[in-house]
Parts: C-alpha cells; sequence; structure tokens
C-alpha cells in the first residue's frame, strides 16, 4: 500500500490548511488576465468567472445545510454559482459573458463569504476537510481549463521552472506478483475520505506485468505514425464515433507544425517532448493499449502495482510544476515491484468503470458528489498530476472523468497477464 501520513485533526491546523487552499486557488485566478475571465476555454464547460465565484458559493452553502446558524446575504449568488457542468448528453451551454457579474461584484461577494465563514469558526474535522479538498480539487480541474486559455490571456509567474528533458528511456515491463490488495478506506480510520472511498475491502490480484514508466510522447508518436488513429480495429465503436465527429487526429495537448509536432505546456508551446508522459483521453489510452497488444490495468492491478510508494519520493505533484516531467526523472520513485513513478507526473487511466463499492453510503450533505457519476460513462484515474494536492495522493483517493475528455492532466502504462 502507497505510504502516507493520516491528515491533522487538530481544528485549528485544518483551519490553517483551509487557509493555504484559499491561498492556492488565489494564486491560481491571479495568472488570469482580467480581460479573459469570460472566456470559456473548454466548450462544454462553464466561463472562468463560473469558478472565480462558486468555490466560496459551495464553502457557504455547505455550512449552511451542515453548521447552520449563517444566513444567506446572497441568494442569487448562492444559487448561480453553486454547481458545475458535466457534460454528458447535454447541449452546450448558451450563456453570454454580460449574463455574469462583474469581476469586483464576485470579489465582494467572495470576500464577505470568507469573513462570514471565518467568523464560524468551524470545528468539523469532516466539514472542513470536504472544503479543502473541493477548493484543492478546483484547483486542478481549473488549471485543465487555463490549459486552453490563449497564452496572451495568461500572466506566467515569476517562478515557472523551464521545461527540461532526462535523455535516453528504455521502456521495460515489470512483473507484479499474484496477491491481495486492499482497495478503499475502512470506516473505522482516521483518514479523511470521500464516500466512494468507502468500504475497505480485499481484493486477490492475479500476476500481472506492468510498463515500469507511463506511456511517453514518443512512444505515442509510434503509435500515430504506424496509422493507430485510422486503424478502427484499435477503437470501440462509440469511441470510434466520437474520434471521426471530433475530428480527433492526436492529443489535446499536441499541435501539429508543419512536419514537426509541437507541445502546449501551460505558458508556452515547446519541440514535443520525446520523454514526457502522453496526456490522452481514456479513449486514446485505450486505442494505444490495443494497439500495443496490451491492455490498461485495472483499479485492482495498478493499486497492486503501487504498493509501498513512500509520498516522500513523490517529485511531480501538489503544485510544484504546471507541467510534467520525463517519465524516469526520478528513478527512486519506485513501488516495490519497480514501477516507477506511479503517483504524481499524470493520473493513469484505469479500465475500471467508476461505481460503488459495496458498503457505500453518500454523504448526507453532499449526495450527489458521487453518486451523480454511477452512470457507467466515467472510468477511475488513479495516482496524481503535478497539480495534485498532497491531501489527494492517498491510495484511496478515487478520480474519475468521461472517456472522452481529452484535456485531463492523465497518462496511462499499460499491462499483460
Amino acid at each position: 500500500m502507497l505510504v502516507t501520513h493520516n491528515p491533522v485533526s487538530n481544528p485549528g491546523e485544518l483551519l490553517k490548511r483551509f487557509a493555504d487552499a484559499r491561498a492556492e486557488s488565489d494564486r491560481l485566478f491571479d495568472i488570469v488576465r482580467r480581460d479573459a475571465l469570460y472566456q470559456r476555454p473548454i466548450p462544454d464547460r462553464h466561463r472562468i468567472a463560473f469558478y472565480l465565484g462558486h468555490l466560496e458559493a459551495f464553502e457557504g452553502n455547505l455550512l449552511r445545510e451542515t453548521v447552520g446558524g449563517m444566513p444567506s446575504f446572497h441568494p442569487e449568488f448562492d444559487r448561480l454559482f453553486a454547481f458545475g457542468i458535466d457534460p454528458v448528453g447535454t447541449a452546450l451551454p448558451s450563456d453570454r459573458p454580460e449574463d455574469w457579474p462583474s469581476p469586483d461584484e464576485i470579489h465582494g461577494y467572495n470576500q464577505r463569504m470568507r469573513e462570514q465563514i471565518d467568523a464560524r469558526a468551524v470545528s468539523d474535522s469532516q466539514i472542513l476537510n470536504v472544503a479543502i479538498e473541493h477548493r484543492l480539487m478546483h484547483c486542478e480541474t481549473l488549471a485543465y481549463m487555463l490549459h486552453r486559455l490563449p497564452l496572451e490571456q495568461k500572466v506566467r509567474p515569476a517562478s515557472v521552472p523551464r521545461a527540461v528533458s532526462s535523455g535516453p528511456l528504455q521502456p521495460a515491463m515489470v512483473e507484479i506478483a499474484a496477491g491481495p490488495v486492499v482497495l478503499g478506506l475502512s470506516s473505522s480510520s482516521t483518514t479523511f475520505g470521500w464516500d466512494n472511498e468507502f468500504e475497505a475491502h480485499s481484493v486477490v490480484v492475479p500476476d500481472f506485468a506492468i510498463d515500469k514508466y507511463k506511456v511517453t510522447n514518443g512512444q505515442y508518436l509510434d503509435f500515430i505514425q504506424s496509422g493507430g488513429y485510422q486503424n478502427r480495429a484499435v477503437w470501440t465503436a462509440a469511441d470510434w464515433q466520437w474520434k471521426s465527429e471530433q475530428d480527433i487526429r492526436h492529443p489535446a495537448f499536441w499541435r501539429r507544425s508543419n512536419d514537426s509536432w509541437r507541445y502546449r505546456t501551460m505558458f508556452e508551446e515547446i519541440p514535443l517532448p520525446l520523454d514526457w508522459p502522453v496526456y490522452a483521453s481514456h479513449a486514446e489510452a485505450s486505442a494505444y493499449a490495443r494497439w500495443s497488444g496490451k491492455k490498461l490495468p485495472t483499479e485492482a492491478q495498478w493499486q497492486r502495482a503501487a504498493q509501498g510508494i513512500l509520498t516522500e519520493s513523490i517529485a511531480n505533484a501538489d503544485f510544484k510544476s504546471w507541467d510534467p516531467t520525463p517519465v524516469n526523472a526520478f528513478p527512486d520513485a519506485q513501488s516495490d515491484f519497480g514501477a516507477v513513478e506511479m503517483v504524481g507526473n499524470g493520473w493513469e487511466w484505469t479500465s475500471t468503470v467508476f461505481a460503488p463499492f459495496a458498503g457505500f453510503q453518500p454523504f448526507r450533505f453532499y449526495p450527489g458528489y458521487s453518486a451523480n457519476f454511477f452512470d457507467a460513462c466515467h472510468f477511475v484515474m488513479k495516482g496524481g498530476s503535478p497539480r495534485t494536492a498532497a491531501c489527494m495522493l492517498r491510495p484511496s483517493f478515487r478520480n474519475w472523468f468521461q472517456p472522452h475528455y481529452p484535456y485531463v492532466y492523465a497518462g496511462f502504462r499499460c499491462v499483460s497477464n
């Protein structure tokens, strides 16, 4: 099992973490130029202005529901900024920039909400953890959106590290011995977890082999050059239809420029780094796996292969970088079986459909957090990306996205039985 430390239960320390999460989200919005706040970089998501107000609205609505005694001072904004969009079978949003409040109105709402929340001095550790992790999740998902903004609409921080390369890479597979793995958290655990992380259970996993490293841009380029996007045999019918309708010919982070490939980082465009992990949709990852004669791992296989990873060895996570690093840049970040950097540097797709564990009980105060996505339209991702907060690198954490969503910081590795 991935070795992590339990989150603190001291309310004072949790409130400090809450303040730190606010600071992280403030830094994120600082990179957006004011005149770009009403852009919609991803067509089927809200405009950026929504997310500017959503974090405070969520926390205010959460505390009114659970703690009470906190009257609403702006019911319209509480409703306007309450819910995001998960576009499964829905039309593209049709709102206009002028339909949204001004930045000054949103900032005023946020400031007053923070003052109201802080005055409550909330001590419930579960509620505080929900508020902290919800905000930090959006620090990552909003980064996906800001990644799509034109470069001139962003302010590059002074401390952004430049792209690096690690040199030659020798792909390999490592053998994973058969054995049990524990998925999820026990209800008696002192570790905070979301409702879909319960209840802990053991799964016996037969022996298999898994890629030592995440699949790289270089390896995926081989797939493209071999005609992988034209090879109908490696795509499911639904994935082929999506690819064809959207005219998908390469990962969303790549751009063809004359006879070469370019890569879009958060703040610049660079020659395609062949030793970085490829970020691709689940559909693209699955097609590559079939083309290579392998499969994507199940959630249990992934968890078994990640056994023994220490948080101290996780290098590219917790907002340390805006972009990936070479897959072999941190060779000491190994699992007990020798799989490198399974946590950090990019989430990893699994073949497991997001579904509840036996004994699942939704949070009373947030019943739709997981249950709304138990629809056979989302797949489990494990691990973490450069923009994943440290608290969500725990082994039980389950992320999930639709198979055709191409903007996530998610890569993959393949398995063979």
